[in-house]
């Protein structure tokens, strides 16, 4: 068994990189081989979790999906996403507004309340929007260290090789967890790159359903989150993004692209060790 796992392991390394020059592209190339899928004693331990209930967090009042085991590793896969420079102003200014429709809310993975970040914009923009953001392709779920090695080498065979391309983000969303304990501000990627990131996310979950872990949602929708508040307050933000949306259209015009990035790779976070999963061809 070890020696298997070593198989699995040595296939990839876990400092891949690459410089190549971006450019936008459809298409992706198909990995050569594919590894058979892993052992039965490699999807799930003798010990492994059933139902998963749900325990009080440290932080803000959040609730946690699953509660922390010994021996469990938070698997998530996402893309990065860095805003530019030049949307955020008028990022932070739709921020003020909606934290002034909206209160409660937080800045996403900072836990800063978001009026005490609206006192001084070039602080708001810096920490809220200067920060990296993720596009997941899967679910945040836990899984045995057992696992780690197999998970992380069959997501490289599938993604290893990726083109990059542009990735709009058009649309002002708002999200509610599945236990219905946070609410999300979210931009949607509703047009650029999201045929790219779908087929990420089937790769993805032919990976979990392999491990015998949670697919994605059924209907994915790739977004970033920026903001969130307790509970399920959708309504309330689904107002102030209408009346946002009112105000930016006055006089008939189109609402233009919030932000547009590169597509810029792949990583997989385990714990608080991250490996970079895809690496890009020069075609």
């Amino acid at each position: 068994m070890d020696a298997l796992r070593a198989s699995y392991a040595n296939s990839c390394s876990d400092s891949e990189s690459d410089s190549d020059t971006p450019r936008p592209t459809n298409e992706n190339h198909q990995a050569s081989g594919p590894l058979p899928p892993p052992p039965l004693a490699l999807l799930s331990p003798p010990n492994s979790l059933g139902e998963l209930n749900h325990s009080q967090a440290a932080h803000s009042g959040r609730v946690r999906s699953f509660p922390h085991v010994e021996g469990n590793y938070a698997l998530h896969v996402f893309i990065p996403v860095y805003i530019p420079s030049s949307p955020k102003k008028e990022l932070v200014q739709y921020l003020k507004k909606v934290m002034s429709l909206v209160p409660g809310l937080h800045v996403v993975d900072v836990d800063i309340p978001l009026n005490i970040l609206c006192k001084d914009d070039n602080k708001l923009e810096q920490v809220a929007l200067g920060r990296e953001f993720h596009i997941s392709l899967g679910r945040t779920v836990p899984i045995r260290v057992h696992q780690i090695d197999s998970i992380v080498t069959m997501l490289r065979q599938k993604l290893q090789f990726q083109r990059r391309y542009w990735i709009d983000f058009n649309k002002w969303e708002v999200f509610v967890n599945d236990d219905q304990t946070r609410s999300f501000l979210s931009v949607e990627v509703i047009a650029g790159g999201l045929a790219e990131i779908t087929r990420q996310i089937q790769a993805v979950n032919e990976v979990y359903r392999l491990h015998n872990l949670p697919e994605f949602y059924e209907d994915p929708r790739p977004h970033i989150s920026l903001v969130w508040a307790l509970g399920n307050i959708s309504d309330s933000l689904k107002r102030a993004v209408e009346e946002m949306r009112r105000h930016i259209n006055v006089g008939g015009s189109v609402q233009k692209r919030i932000f547009t990035c590169k597509f810029n790779g792949i990583e997989c976070k385990i714990g608080n060790k991250s490996y970079k999963i895809c690496k890009f061809s020069e075609d």
